[in-house]
């Protein structure tokens, strides 16, 4: 069933020996284990003791921490653990995604606006030293999806764009370089394809509409290059390909269409039977909505695995889960041969890793090999490079606006635009946590360069400023924003909408005639920086200069600055989505 002598694996006979003799000597409930990829919700060595004596884990992920205390967690995972154990991060942009303090890179929207296959070759490698030197052996990397929907919120900023040819050759630049790092895993994600439906699996059915002929064509041709250059595992995506299952399976019913975590006919009948992969397979998140909203959760969990997915990835619950995934196993709901199958690709993955072969305290590395790799310069001077490569002019119908010099547009007013904040934005406000301040670094960036920048305060917030010190507010004051367009325009020279909107659509104040909404246009010189969703030309279509930055680290402004002044033939970047939202006025 599993060719551990093949690709991924390549192990010699010992090694296959090691897996087999390791799966004979287990009991019940080890063997259960193995099958989650747990999410640590505390740093306390007896809680991370108990994950792995009592639940037996395969793999972990954790909580963003600094490197120091993540390092720790680590050796703490490995040291309890009787069969070494899989920690994956989120190294999808950068060593960022494996510690709070590692270095971001670029997200592969940013590399791909550079067209160069070397930026996502550096970020595979850069980003996965940085998670080795703190014990980390697996990335959810990279983003293999196909950003076709500029609506699609979820991956349209994650992913390598909207051209399937160029997603594959960065994908496999990417895992050539995270191969480079001894030991280190890639699990690609979130098979089998996200980017075409406008919804987001967290908190609703994700469906891919592709059909045979379609999806063999772009993500099957992704993925299959992938497999080429030796890919390790797949996350499988709470996603349905509807026409594809019931290519596989012309007796399927609508009403038993199951996202592919779920569905024999993606993850068995393609994955497995169709394509040939033969690596490991774990889940996405089983907390997201595309995948619970089918069935009771003790069905699903037995299910994903005799689906075809060898890993389940979080507990709701440890015990409760735990207990499920045993009774299913011990009563033969997932059979003995399943089982197997499912335990010599996840140990055999462990063995190409060179997990079994190194003691406890070699799984790890020493605090020095941390301190000597998180930071490089050589790592910063990439994400500089990166974004002197990739900051794009999408939009520049008023010829004339360009360059921005001191001399002729001393007075630059900005206005900051946020995306909704949603639950998290709630929270973080409650905890005094600080928020991002695009608007505040660019206002820096352009006053170090001689201009006179200054952000916009809107009605709203001169209220909320004013209920803050006890006061209450007339409601006029929040509608009396329309005056002459002379005075709106008398104290400045240029105006910068600044989209610092990182998911879902711009939250726009509404006083009448205000700032907030660029409508004066054709008043005076306005330019529209998206540096987050490179998609807000769709709720901006007047904008008559539209640049996408794609982050606002302090390395992009300084780069967008640079471009501002010397004018249009700096902007390196060529546009890696249709920023335009397929919509016609975009382009007026």
């Amino acid at each position: 069933m599993v060719d551990l002598k093949a690709n991924p694996y390549y192990l010699k006979e010992e090694d296959c020996k090691w897996v087999e003799d390791t799966i004979a000597g287990m009991t019940d409930e080890e063997k259960v284990g193995q099958l989650f990829f747990q999410l640590t919700q505390s740093q306390d060595e007896g809680h991370l003791k108990e994950l792995m004596e009592k639940y037996h884990l395969g793999g972990c992920r954790y909580n963003a921490a600094p490197a120091k205390a993540i390092q720790e967690q680590n050796r703490t995972l490995q040291k309890y653990a009787k069969v070494p154990v899989i920690i994956a991060c989120n190294t999808e942009a950068g060593g960022d995604g494996a510690c709070s303090d590692g270095t971001p890179i670029a997200s592969e929207l940013k590399i791909a606006a550079t067209g160069n296959e070397e930026y996502a070759f550096a970020l595979g490698k850069m980003a996965n030293e940085e998670a080795a030197a703190i014990g980390c052996n697996m990335a959810f990397a990279p983003i293999c999806d196909i950003a076709y929907n500029w609506e699609n919120t979820e991956i349209i900023n994650r992913a390598f764009g909207n051209d399937p040819g160029r997603v594959a050759k960065m994908s496999a630049a990417y895992l050539r370089g995270a191969h480079t790092v001894p030991g280190f895993a890639c699990a690609a994600k979130h098979f089998p394809g996200n980017g075409l439906d406008f919804r987001d699996a967290h908190l609703s059915n994700n469906v891919n509409d592709l059909d045979e002929k379609e999806w063999d064509a772009t993500y099957g041709m992704v993925y299959k290059t992938l497999f080429e250059h030796g890919l390790e595992a797949i996350m499988a995506g709470h996603i349905m390909l509807p026409k594809y299952a019931k290519a596989i399976n012309p007796d399927l019913k609508e009403e038993e269409m199951m996202p592919a975590t779920l569905s024999p006919e993606i993850m068995t009948g393609l994955l497995r039977e169709r394509m040939g992969f033969n690596g490991m397979v774990v889940t996405d998140a089983s907390h997201m909505v595309a995948m619970t909203n089918r069935m009771k959760r003790s069905e699903m969990l037995p299910l994903a695995i005799n689906a075809g997915c060898d890993m389940f990835l979080f507990f709701n619950d440890p015990e409760e889960d735990f207990a499920a995934m045993l009774k299913a196993y011990q009563d033969g709901t997932i059979s003995e041969e399943r089982m197997t199958e499912a335990l010599t690709r996840i140990l055999g993955l462990k063995a190409h890793m060179g997990l079994h072969r190194k003691a406890k305290e070699e799984l790890v590395p020493q605090p020095e090999v941390m301190e000597r790799t998180l930071g490089k310069e050589e790592y910063k001077e990439m994400q500089r490079t990166i974004s002197n490569h990739s900051i794009t002019l999408v939009k520049y119908k008023d010829s004339d606006v360009l360059p921005v010099k001191p001399e002729r547009y001393k007075r630059i007013m900005i206005v900051n635009i946020k995306g909704a904040g949603g639950p998290m934005g709630e929270i973080m406000q409650m905890m005094g946590m600080p928020s991002s301040d695009a608007a505040g670094l660019l206002k820096q960036k352009l006053c170090d360069k001689g201009f006179d920048a200054f952000i916009y305060e809107s009605p709203l917030d001169r209220m909320k400023q004013k209920v803050k010190e006890g006061e209450k507010p007339s409601l006029n004051l929040y509608f009396a924003g329309k005056h002459a367009v002379a005075d709106f325009v008398k104290d400045m020279d240029m105006v910068i909408t600044l989209c610092d909107v990182q998911s879902g659509r711009p939250a726009f104040g509404m006083s009448k005639g205000g700032g907030e909404i660029p409508w004066y246009v054709f008043e005076i010189p306005v330019i529209v920086i998206g540096c987050g969703q490179p998609t807000m030309l769709a709720d901006i279509p007047q904008a008559r200069t539209y640049i996408n930055t794609y982050d606002a680290k302090e390395s992009t402004f300084d780069a967008l600055v640079a471009n501002l002044m010397e004018g249009p033939g700096a902007f390196k970047g060529k546009d890696p989505v249709d920023s335009f939202c397929g919509l016609f006025d975009t382009r007026l």
